[in-house]
């Protein structure tokens, strides 16, 4: 209602209806002073002295406002400077000056937001580059009598999932982990771990001990929520003998050549970070490899993969695949098709977690 009496259309009626009035009232007292006729230019002038006298009220209390009020919108759409407008009135042009203030508020807000995102976004491109680094700069390794191929292809521009080749003297540490969940956090402990990872394995000469100590610090660090699966391959150049320990991973799928059957063997072990001591719950354990017999190491990112159904890949088609390409395929081969077949799963649903795959393969003429 305040704004109804506030209106400027009702001010114009009310100015006109007054002029219009004291016309009237002229006239009135012209017969009464026994003037029976009015001079029709004293009429004419009064009109046209009310007209002039209008129209200055309304160029004051309207035109001129709203011109102040066109020309900040109008720098604001040229996208020139322009100005907050003050203003207490509550008509028509106190509501689009109010729409102007608010817009304009909103638009700076958003401008900030866009300049902050910027920012963030080049930050972690920075980190994911880092990210990068880290990994090894080759796919394939040739490990005297060993041979391995892994990639990653992980969900956001920061995975959680890692893999590495480390030789050190008569060794060679091949493995593959997974922070729990993906994104910023997930990639600042596996880079940590990563880290952690390559000082320990100078400093011991075997897996057992280099995740025992990788265990206690991650552990110091991380919130209780933040985890770390993994799993170390440990081969020997010298004696050809391949090791593992387990940190709480996925299992450790080995294809028989001579049988053509694909075992699925328990990681074993907790995940890093989950207990302070870990030396109780984990080991080494011996894994004894023919000529041809390949390891296939995984994260969650292939078994859990869903099509558009919401349908998990799964292990036992994981197996399946590795018996159907193991005899057909070299180790790049096998690899290659295993990936385009989860890709192929996963059209249309996308990629929900980081995706990595390690496949080793025994080879005595490599020796």
């Amino acid at each position: 209602m305040k704004f109804l009496r506030k209106s400027i259309v009702r001010k114009l009626i009310v100015h006109v209806l007054f002029f219009i009035g004291l016309i009237f009232v002229i006239a009135f007292a012209f017969v009464k002073n026994e003037q029976d006729v009015v001079s029709v230019n004293f009429l004419i002038g009064t009109l046209i002295l009310f007209a002039v006298l209008f129209f200055i009220l309304y160029f004051v209390d309207v035109v001129r406002p709203m011109k102040a009020v066109l020309i900040q919108m109008q720098a604001l759409i040229a996208g020139k400077p322009y100005k907050r407008i003050y203003s207490k009135r509550i008509d028509e042009i106190g509501v689009i000056v109010h729409f102007f203030n608010q817009v304009t508020r909103s638009l700076g807000e958003i401008s900030f937001d866009i300049k902050d995102r910027k920012r963030m976004l080049s930050e972690l491109d920075v980190a994911a580059q880092l990210q990068r680094d880290i990994l090894p700069t080759t796919e394939k390794k040739d490990l005297d009598g060993l041979i391995v191929v892994a990639k990653n292809r992980p969900a956001t521009e920061l995975g959680g999932d890692s893999f590495n080749f480390l030789t050190i003297k008569d060794k060679t540490y091949v493995y593959i982990g997974d922070v729990t969940g993906h994104g910023v956090a997930a990639g600042l402990i596996m880079t940590m771990a990563n880290s952690l990872i390559s000082v320990f394995a100078d400093i011991y000469d075997n897996p057992y001990d280099i995740l025992v100590n990788v265990n206690k610090y991650i552990k110091q660090h991380v919130r209780k929520a933040m985890f770390m699966t993994l799993v170390m391959m440990c081969w020997n150049h010298k004696t050809k003998k391949l090791t593992y320990v387990g940190a709480g991973h996925e299992h450790i799928l080995v294809y028989r050549a001579a049988s053509g059957v694909c075992e699925d063997l328990m990681s074993g072990g907790v995940a890093l970070g989950m207990v302070p001591d870990n030396s109780k719950v984990i080991k080494e354990v011996d894994l004894d490899l023919a000529d041809g017999d390949m390891v296939i190491l995984y994260s969650d990112g292939i078994t859990e993969a869903k099509n558009t159904s919401g349908e998990l890949f799964g292990l036992d088609k994981l197996k399946k695949l590795i018996v159907e390409y193991s005899p057909e395929y070299d180790l790049d081969g096998v690899h290659y098709h295993i990936a385009k077949d989860v890709s192929s799963y996963m059209e249309g649903h996308g990629q929900d977690d980081d995706i990595t795959l390690i496949v080793l393969k025994r080879d005595m003429s490599k020796e």
